[in-house]
């Protein structure tokens, strides 16, 4: 066993559920007893990697979500977020600040974000077959903060 924890769950890709998400990922994590900025960012990922799956993987429909949650050894955090929806032609130009696929409305900086608020992002994506991001970030001992 490689994990002290872990939580699975699904939910369709409603706009609602977004904020259930993050709800989620804090609940999660507040065993590690992060700071409330820590908890932000964590939240804050989620969120994106949320939002990403409704408005590209699902743009004219509803579609699935997963969400796998786990404490690992060394008090990381890893958070898996999946959808089998459109997919990613090419990762790499996605992860681009600024790109965006979803309109004028959105400011492509979704990857970014996550980049920015985690220790490592990993994305795998297949047209046709959808997108799996993978979040980790490791909460420090409050004794060492």
């Amino acid at each position: 066993m490689n994990y002290v924890n872990y939580i699975k769950m699904e939910f369709p890709s409603r706009s609602a559920n977004e904020g259930f998400a993050r709800a989620a990922a804090a609940g999660f994590a507040a065993q590690l007893d992060p700071t409330l900025e820590e908890l932000g960012d964590i939240k804050t990922a989620v969120s994106e990697a949320v939002t990403n799956c409704i408005v590209h993987a699902y743009p004219e429909e509803l579609g699935k979500i997963s969400m796998r949650m786990r404490i690992v050894k060394e008090r990381r955090l890893e958070i898996v977020i999946r959808d089998w929806g459109r997919g990613i032609d090419n990762v790499e130009r996605a992860m681009q600040p600024m790109f965006t696929t979803g309109g004028e409305d959105r400011s492509g900086m979704g990857f970014t974000i996550m980049e920015s608020f985690t220790d490592r992002l990993k994305v795998k994506s297949a047209p046709g077959r959808g997108t799996t991001v993978t979040l980790e970030r490791t909460i420090k001992p409050r004794a060492v903060r």
